[in-house]
């Protein structure tokens, strides 16, 4: 006997499911993967590929710079939608970090947008290592 359960139910019960967010050890090893070589394994634009750069790389302890952490410009960043229309710009667009499971992450305006887990747990690492 074959029981059939309302796809509705399915849906709530899946909605109502707890989701585990990235943390900043997750991010941290993101980081240091794809971002460390420029911006410097302590995210101060201070890497090994740093010199000679223009731009030079962004000090990414200072994106706060005393108030809200700016999470929608740094995920535009990162996705290369922020700067696709910008000449001279020599950071990488990260395709793998926009891939994967998604997860809520809350832009600042209250507004939970699905983002890329990978991508959701670099912006967790990048809001733990700022200074001011």
């Amino acid at each position: 006997m074959k029981i059939y359960v309302p796809l509705a139910i399915v849906a709530a019960i899946a909605a109502c499911a707890q989701v585990e967010m990235p943390g900043p050890s997750e991010g941290r090893v993101l980081y240091l993967e794809n971002c460390a070589q420029c911006h410097g394994p302590s995210g101060k634009g201070d890497g090994p590929w740093a010199k000679g750069m223009s731009p030079a790389p962004s000090d990414l302890t200072t994106l706060g710079m005393g108030s809200a952490f700016p999470t929608t410009r740094v995920l535009s960043t990162i996705d290369g939608y922020h700067r696709a229309a910008q000449p001279g710009q020599q950071m990488p667009e990260f395709g793998l970090l926009l891939n994967g499971e998604t997860v809520p992450v809350d832009t600042g305006d209250g507004v939970m947008t699905p983002t890329p887990r990978p991508l959701a747990a670099l912006v967790a690492y990048l809001q733990s290592i700022q200074e001011g």
